[in-house]
């Protein structure tokens, strides 16, 4: 058959299946990289869309003075001319007391349980 032996047939084979390959591979590829970034940038404007409706009903919301003022109120601490402002201030827990033999606060207890074990006096 064409005089070609088998040997050179099969490397025209390869030759052609490789190229048939190579066409076929970069086209594929960036249909992939291109659908993974189309799902990327679809999921980020679901994420925008979904701040917008948030920001809008934010800004509905924040438009009733109503509204404005409670947060006034309670967020900046302010008052309406004539009235006076309390600030109820609460006296400080006690230190606690360490005993002989107890953790002390804010040192884990197996830092206290090496210690003892080591017999360390770092306390």
């Amino acid at each position: 058959m064409l005089g070609l032996s088998s040997t050179k047939r099969a490397a025209i084979l390869a030759i052609v299946v490789c190229a048939l390959a190579l066409t076929v591979a970069v086209p594929l590829h960036n249909f992939v990289a291109q659908r993974q970034e189309l799902a990327d940038v679809s999921d980020r404007q679901q994420a925008l869309e979904a701040d917008v409706a948030r920001l809008s009903s934010d800004r509905a919301r924040l438009s009733d003075p109503a509204e404005v003022e409670a947060q006034a109120r309670s967020r900046l601490g302010m008052v309406q001319p004539g009235e006076t402002p309390y600030v109820v201030q609460f006296p400080a827990p006690p230190a606690p007391v360490v005993e002989d033999g107890q953790a002390e606060p804010g040192v884990p207890w197996f830092h206290t349980l090496w210690n003892d074990v080591t017999g360390d006096p770092r306390r």
